[in-house]
């Protein structure tokens, strides 16, 4: 090519790498969090055909959100723990990315969301989880700074230490029950919590199949906590009806694990669901149930549900955010939704 020519290429290419959205880039290196805008629209009500109803079964909803964002990350959300504050978040993507900013609320109902950023999860050695092969990442749980993020495909509970090293932190993955590691596949771990403390499990993970089976046709649950502890070992399972599979767990202060459910067929559509079953009630080779909490259908403002958190207010009121999945299409969308418990 002649001189002139080369330069001239040069200089177009350099012009359109500058033209590019920093949004639409990949981070530089491994672990870089990158600062993201988030836009949002207001969900005024949760079922428009109802637009002054606000209870729906044992919930109370407060607001929602649509989130859309330009940078090509944004999406596929499938945990979320929101902080005691009730405003700072942590979520993962089911493409092993964190998601960590705040909730802007307007009285009572979030408004907006401020401070957003993203980062690829990394692995013990540096590498990012998706380099590795690591993902659906669809369960996560926080406990005093430590974060442990079920992920599915690879049938693998990974810890990081957040509290210490934020979004760069390294994670390592922690030793599980045989019968979790041949779940089926994509099929896998999708609720994981911490028990109380105070109760029989003492501080073991549980985690819940998103749709692994027992050969009663009930969701399989697994204790996993100190080795030397019989208590805090061993399966359980969670009695699954109407077609419902898991998508999340979370714990409420007074004992009960909130699971969120949730069901599509081509006849029915898509519905969600939440059930509460008492902490109390889980142990090695016992069936759980509880009763639901709230069903909602298509004709609400769902999507495909996927995270659930809970935490108390100023006022002390239990307050329920809900985030979905849409799997990174167009079609589908990122909603969050509040809800108060009695």
């Amino acid at each position: 090519m002649h001189p002139r020519l080369s330069r001239l290429a040069t200089l177009f290419f350099l012009l359109v790498l500058a033209l590019i959205p920093a949004s639409a880039q990949a981070p530089r290196t491994p672990g870089e969090v990158q600062r993201i805008d988030i836009r949002v629209r207001a969900i005024e009500a949760f079922d428009p055909r109802e637009s002054s109803r606000t209870r729906f079964g044992a919930l109370t909803f407060r607001g929602g959100l649509v989130l859309n964002s330009t940078y090509r990350e944004f999406g596929g959300l499938s945990g979320l723990r929101v902080a005691a504050d009730g405003t700072h978040f942590l979520a993962i993507t089911d493409k092993s990315y964190w998601l960590r900013g705040r909730i802007v609320m307007r009285g009572k109902a979030p408004a907006a969301i401020a401070d957003a950023e993203m980062a690829p999860m990394l692995g013990p050695d540096g590498r990012t989880l998706k380099s590795r092969g690591w993902y659906d990442t669809e369960a996560l749980t926080e406990d005093a700074g430590v974060v442990h993020v079920g992920i599915e495909r690879a049938n693998q509970i990974v810890r990081f230490d957040i509290g210490k090293d934020g979004l760069r932190a390294r994670g390592r993955p922690i030793a599980v029950p045989p019968g979790l590691k041949r779940l089926p596949y994509n099929k896998s771990i999708e609720c994981l919590e911490v028990a109380p403390k105070n109760g029989p499990l003492s501080g073991a993970l549980v985690a819940i199949s998103e749709q692994g089976l027992d050969a009663n046709g009930n969701l399989k649950g697994f204790l996993i906590g100190s080795p030397d502890s019989e208590v805090t070992k061993g399966l359980f399972s969670l009695k699954r009806t109407d077609d419902f599979d898991v998508s999340d767990c979370a714990a409420t202060p007074d004992g009960r694990l909130l699971v969120l459910e949730r069901r599509f067929s081509w006849l029915r559509g898509l519905a969600m669901r939440i059930r509460s079953v008492p902490f109390a009630a889980i142990k090695p080779g016992v069936l759980v149930d509880g009763p639901p909490l709230i069903f909602a259908d298509m004709g609400t403002e769902i999507d495909n549900m996927e995270g659930l958190s809970v935490h108390r207010d100023a006022a002390g009121a239990l307050v329920l955010t809900l985030v979905s999945d849409n799997n990174f299409w167009g079609l589908q969308r990122t909603v969050l939704l509040q809800f108060t418990m009695d």
